[in-house]
């Protein structure tokens, strides 16, 4: 596996907390962290129908915009009593015309489990997709994952996205009650980089 050399890694998103979550994983490495959006890079449209297309758009989108090492992360949640929706669909359940607003996505997650009469528990996991693209056009894919099952009512005020209505498998608490240090040992994001460190450090 390609090894990352130099100290500076572009993170090909414009997700606040999805910017500092992987800044938080890759503070031990000494890495640089910059953003697509320090560099004033547009989104590229997420055309893909599966995890790893939408990242790998969006890793190599910027690499080849910057001429760095570009990560990029796709993740969602998967709904089992939903066939696995909202998956890769999971942001634009969120959005609004005027930005992304996830109390709303979860509230329309809830009320399709209980429109389709779920059972108990209300099984689910996160899946994150990372793709380490190089400006020279190679890649690589690292595929972590969370189990748990959906809550209602939202509790917590941590993390971001969904964090507030899933609760993982073993704990009593949702992952927006995790402060990021817990949480950063156990989410499908940590899966995911567990095994990129791994491979490139």
């Amino acid at each position: 596996m390609r090894k990352l050399d130099g100290e500076n890694l572009l993170v090909a998103s414009h997700n606040t907390g999805k910017i500092e979550e992987i800044a938080n994983l890759l503070e031990p490495f000494g890495m640089n962290v910059v953003s697509a959006r320090d560099h004033d890079l547009p989104e590229p449209e997420e055309t893909g129908i599966t995890f790893v297309e939408n990242a790998r758009l969006k890793a190599h989108a910027a690499a080849q915009a910057t001429g760095l090492p570009a990560l990029s992360d796709d993740s969602g949640i998967e709904v089992d009593a939903l066939n696995g929706a909202p998956g890769v669909y999971t942001a634009d359940w969120a959005e609004t015309p005027d930005g992304r607003d996830f109390v709303m996505a979860m509230t329309k997650l809830w009320s399709e489990l209980e429109r389709v009469g779920a059972p108990l528990p209300r099984t689910a996991r996160f899946r994150s997709t990372l793709v380490l693209a190089w400006p020279d056009g190679q890649d690589a894919v690292f595929e972590g994952k969370i189990e748990g099952q959906c809550v209602w009512p939202m509790r917590g005020e941590q993390g971001h996205g969904y964090d507030p209505m899933f609760q993982p498998d073993g704990y009593h608490i949702t992952l927006g009650e995790m402060n990021r240090w817990e949480k950063n040992k156990i989410s499908h994001r940590a899966d995911a980089f567990e095994k990129f460190v791994k491979a490139c450090f």
